[in-house]
């Protein structure tokens, strides 16, 4: 869910040095891994609730929040799908992706998600959910991001590493 590639839709040639793997080796599909935080946060909501919004509140913000990660998802998967290549964390990039939300972000869908568990976690007014959503990108960096970065390199090289000395990580 790294940018894959070159806005040009240029293709990555040979092995990425993980024993002929040709993916970034993350530790689990990213989706599991919000679901898994979102639901550690649920139950500790549930054994110890802590209610702090008011609820209009709640779900106004709660929805634009959402909204926003929707929007941002969206055009982000609109990206991968514009190069023909794979946004699953499991299947080879054939393009590195520099354009769309990723001229701004080389993690817009993480944001994106990042923005969907947050508004969640607003919505339903659990403080759990939303502590935890620094563990979660602590997990998401080391197991997901950094290795994701290692195999982009890897795959593009120089243009790799240009578009990463030029574009955020997030923001």
């Amino acid at each position: 869910m790294n940018s894959g590639g070159a806005d040009n839709g240029a293709r990555g040639e040979g092995g990425t040095g993980d024993g002929g793997k040709d993916t970034a080796g993350v530790i689990a599909p990213p989706p599991v891994i919000y679901l898994a935080f979102l639901s550690i946060g649920f139950g500790a909501d549930a054994l110890w609730p802590a209610a702090v919004l008011p609820q209009g509140l709640q779900y106004a913000a709660g929805t634009a929040v959402i909204a926003l990660g929707l929007v941002l998802g969206f055009a982000a998967v609109r990206q991968f799908r514009r190069h023909k290549t794979p946004f699953k964390t499991h299947e080879p990039s054939t393009a590195l992706i520099t354009a769309g939300p990723y001229r701004y972000s080389r993690n817009p869908i993480y944001l994106a998600l990042s923005l969907l568990y947050a508004g969640i976690g607003i919505a339903a007014d659990s403080p759990w959910v939303l502590a935890l959503l620094v563990p979660l990108l602590v997990v998401l960096h080391y197991g997901v991001i950094a290795r994701e970065e290692r195999y982009l390199e890897r795959k593009f090289a120089d243009a790799y590493r240009r578009y990463k000395s030029t574009t955020r990580r997030w923001l």
